[in-house]
């Protein structure tokens, strides 16, 4: 049972963070599974993959903030600093979680999936129209847009 659904309203159009976005959908919801597992899920698979979970939001933030910076997104520093505020969220619900304190296993995927239904759906949205309206007007130079590699 998956708790999201990758949808097109997600597609910002650029195949890598397209791609990594796809990838936490999953984790979420192998996440959110591990959860209905009870202490078994929890403890098999929640642990380990909650990890990799942290250490893949990290490298997509990076990625992403990258991209933005490579084509001037006006946005930035409001962007920059929603991942920053997410980013505390999930560091801290980890460190609760290896710290043993009850249900935030389910907080965690709660964190996630919001995450995905606002930030993906509604800000990076936002990137991904500017994108193509600088690629419409031909203001990305050759290496803003193989860095982007647009699917869109």
């Amino acid at each position: 049972m998956d708790m999201i659904v990758w949808d097109n309203k997600y597609i910002t159009g650029i195949d890598l963070i397209d791609s990594q976005h796809k990838q936490l959908v999953d984790y979420t919801n192998e996440l959110y599974n591990a959860c209905l597992g009870g202490d078994k899920g929890i403890n098999d698979i929640f642990k380990n993959t909650m990890s990799h979970v942290v250490d893949y939001v990290l490298h997509h933030f990076n990625t992403e903030l990258e991209l933005l910076k490579k084509i001037n997104f006006p946005k930035y520093h409001e962007h920059k600093v929603m991942h920053d505020t997410l980013i505390k969220e999930i560091l801290s619900a980890a460190n609760d979680y290896k710290e043993g304190k009850q249900f935030v296993p389910n907080h965690f995927v709660r964190i996630l999936k919001d995450w995905v239904f606002s930030h993906v759906a509604v800000y990076d949205k936002e990137y991904a129209l500017y994108v193509k309206d600088q690629k419409r007007l031909g203001l990305l130079t050759g290496e803003m847009l193989a860095c982007l590699n647009l699917n869109a």
